[in-house]
């Protein structure tokens, strides 16, 4: 028989794990809390970006009572992203909120991943609510292409976060996306400086969603190629270490630190996928590369039981695919998927 709980809104139902079609637990919870970013990367958005009205999005309370369901159904790992997370009014409340699943032991990890223009403030609280590690978005540590990159960010503002991060003790991690001809004679440097601050830095491959301008073909820059190239340099011996998501990780002898590479382009990861998305409207995608979704916010918003946004999930959950379909179309020059990663949640 199996465990049951007695929930918050009164109903008792199974306790049991979520698993997908190919027996993967769905162990990871990505959150998109809002759609709006401060930038606007030319990989990610379009410069004249439409977002969401505000009607649309899920209240804070809504978050945190969809969040708690998913934790209730074994997801151990929550992730908030955006857009840019730090940037919805009162975000903070959110965090204050789901930080009481690590208290309980429910959640064992708790993190975000931002651009870091809003860190410096938000560091210590961050901190407080139980957050020990962080991603950063951070392409280029030079000042003009990363005002090119971002159409209009000041990267005094993003190292300004980081320090204070550090300052708080939450451990960063540096996420870049390697660009053709844009960034990828900075890698080294960036590698370099990054563990020189014991920070990890993983680098991600452009992905094809959203209609954007420059096309992603010229763009992609694969990593297979970069990490040939580092081996010119560097010595990189492989590890198992993981994190929970895509990354595959090497050790950089000369510098000691550790290196991940995200390749949903060269080399497809979804073997052990254990991630579902799910967006600022309640829309859950199973799949990052698949238009396949499943609205929650309407049993959400129908009934006060979280019997009905259950059932949803498990059906959701019941078709999440073997993998994505990414392709790079020399041919097309289309996105494989049209809704823009900032929708989605990064």
């Amino acid at each position: 028989m199996a465990d049951t709980t007695v929930l918050d809104r009164g109903e008792a139902r199974p306790t049991l794990p979520l698993v997908d079609p190919f027996a993967r637990a769905i162990t990871y919870l990505r959150v998109s809390v809002t759609d709006r970013c401060d930038l606007r990367c030319v990989y990610c958005m379009a410069e004249d970006m439409h977002f969401l009205p505000k009607r649309d999005l899920l209240t804070l309370e809504e978050l945190d009572r969809l969040c708690s369901v998913f934790i209730r159904r074994g997801v151990r790992k929550l992730r908030i992203t955006g857009g840019e997370p730090l940037v919805r009014r009162d975000i903070m409340r959110l965090f204050g909120s789901l930080s009481r699943h690590l208290d309980s032991g429910a959640l064992e990890e708790l993190t975000l991943t931002t651009n870091g223009t809003q860190l410096a403030r938000h560091a210590r609280d961050l901190a407080a609510c139980g957050i020990r590690r962080i991603n950063v978005s951070l392409d280029t540590l030079s000042p003009a292409t990363f005002r090119t990159l971002t159409r209009w960010g000041d990267l005094d503002k993003v190292l300004a976060g980081i320090d204070a991060a550090q300052e708080a003790g939450l451990a960063v991690k540096i996420n870049a996306v390697a660009l053709k001809g844009v960034n990828e004679n900075e890698i080294p440097a960036l590698m370099e400086w990054a563990h020189g601050r014991g920070m990890d830095l993983t680098l991600i491959e452009v992905m094809p969603l959203g209609e954007i301008e420059p096309a992603r073909v010229d763009q992609f820059l694969p990593l297979s190629l970069v990490k040939a190239r580092l081996t010119e340099r560097y010595t990189l011996d492989e590890l198992d270490y993981r994190t929970g998501g895509p990354a595959r990780y090497v050790r950089v002898r000369e510098t000691g630190g550790r290196l991940g590479f995200i390749t949903p382009m060269t080399h497809n990861f979804c073997e052990s996928c254990n991630r579902v998305r799910l967006t600022c409207t309640g829309t859950l995608y199973m799949c990052l590369g698949q238009e396949d979704a499943a609205d929650l916010r309407a049993p959400l918003r129908a009934s006060m039981s979280d019997g009905p946004v259950e059932e949803a999930i498990e059906r959701a959950i019941a078709r999440k695919p073997r993998g994505h379909d990414f392709v790079i179309d020399r041919r097309r020059r289309q996105p494989a998927v049209g809704r823009h990663m900032s929708v989605t949640g990064g």
